[in-house]
């Protein structure tokens, strides 16, 4: 069988081999969550950058800006963090440049892996059938929040983990403590989710529908990859 490690925050990604490996990249609230929505709903490409001011630039180049510190929109950008956002149909065949406190953070950071998968409750299940047919070592990279370990994102690598029971065996304990988490709590993700330090700071903002939204398992078919730069659905 095939190895899955999970990675709960990035600030111990130095620790993992990721080449010869396919890193899930994964920002539950709300980053990833709003890349698989976007993908979906036609949108022709996503690019993750580190900074509001290269976001910025790519404004300048006619892509649309959209992201967010700290959960709030950043002044002058297009469109903030939410998917809902993400379904409007004049972004369809349009690309938009991303960049948030932790999720793009997270994704530019794994590129030494051999394929980066975007990962998110809204697409396990055609996520779980690429990884089960591709049949490499995984590593599940959670985002946190600025550097720290958050609830969310640990539900969604137990989930992924028990999704891949037949094809992968779980390497190291933050594996083991990510499906353990999952385990005890999947009938009630809302309840559990809703707990977290991020879902409370999101409340804040009066997003409790994004939060809702973000853990519906499998609405959508695709996989966004991220290369050379930006995010494509795989074929």
């Amino acid at each position: 069988m095939n190895k899955i490690e999970v990675c709960l925050t990035p600030e111990l990604i130095h620790q993992y081999e990721l080449p010869g490996k396919i890193v899930v990249a994964v920002d539950i609230f709300r980053a990833t969550s709003c890349m698989v929505t976007g993908m979906a709903y036609g949108v022709k490409s996503i690019h993750p950058v580190a900074t509001v001011e290269e976001c910025k630039e790519l404004g300048n180049k006619g892509m649309i800006t959209a992201g967010e510190r700290g959960g709030q929109k950043v002044d002058g950008f297009r469109i903030g963090n939410s998917p809902f956002e993400y379904m409007q149909d004049e972004f369809r065949n349009q690309s938009i440049a991303v960049s948030t406190t932790n999720g793009t953070k997270t994704i530019l950071a794994s590129t030494s892996a051999d394929q980066v998968l975007i990962g998110a409750f809204l697409n396990i299940g055609a996520l779980t059938d690429y990884l089960e047919q591709t049949r490499k070592d995984v590593v599940v990279h959670c985002a946190g929040w600025k550097g720290t370990v958050n609830m969310e994102d640990t539900l969604f690598a137990g989930a992924l983990i028990e999704a891949l029971a037949n094809t992968h065996k779980t390497s190291g304990d933050s594996a083991l403590i990510a499906h353990q988490l999952y385990e005890s709590n999947k009938h009630d993700l809302l309840g559990i989710a809703k707990k977290s330090s991020h879902a409370i700071r999101l409340a804040g903002f009066g997003v409790d529908r994004d939060i809702a939204f973000c853990l519906s398992e499998s609405l959508y078919s695709i996989v966004p990859e991220f290369q050379d730069g930006c995010l494509q659905t795989l074929s």
